[in-house]
């Protein structure tokens, strides 16, 4: 019996959500979930024709977010540092329209973090996200792989529900043996 990993259950789960298209910051700390997510979509190299890069968190947010406005639905995969670039488009613009959105993001700065410096911005996030109006929903290894699967997949039902971004922080430590 194959377990399945926690970057495989992220990326099914963003496809149980019924995302249209999914950007992505390329990052070390996400590749299993864009590996996953691209290879699912017969693509490769880290793009397919629903999954691609981008370069910025601000970008992501606009691009993705503006999806609604053509009735589909997207998806972000980032680091939660990332919401430092991106909090401005998400409540000006995300929030204040009403446009659903799925974002995923990999969890920093908990225990196991090896660089000193992301405590700074990533400790504090999940309070600031909620602080600006953000539904914010978190994982890490007390739940299972199924349960990260099942929780990803009903964000995104319930940001399209509610016309509004939901986020999800994901904490890979200890997860999979590793921090991905």
């Amino acid at each position: 019996m194959t377990t399945k990993s926690y970057a495989q259950a992220v990326a099914d789960g963003i496809g149980g959500a019924g995302v249209d298209l999914i950007g992505y910051i390329p990052s070390v700390t996400i590749a299993p979930i864009i590996e996953h997510l691209v290879t699912a979509d017969g693509g490769t190299a880290g793009s397919s024709e629903r999954v691609k890069p981008l370069s910025r968190e601000e970008e992501a947010i606009g691009v993705l977010g503006a999806l609604p406005l053509a009735g589909k639905f997207g998806a972000v995969v980032m680091q939660d540092n990332g919401f430092g670039n991106s909090l401005t488009a998400l409540t000006t613009f995300s929030m204040s329209y009403h446009l659903p959105l799925l974002i995923f993001a990999n969890t920093r700065g908990g225990p196991g973090e090896y660089n000193s410096m992301i405590h700074s911005i990533s400790q504090p996030m999940p309070t600031v996200l909620r602080t600006v109006g953000l539904q914010v929903l978190e994982l890490d290894r007390r739940s299972s792989a199924e349960d990260w699967e099942q929780t990803v997949a009903e964000a995104g039902v319930h940001a399209r529900m509610t016309y509004r971004p939901v986020v999800v922080l994901g904490s890979f430590w200890n997860t999979d043996g590793k921090v991905t």
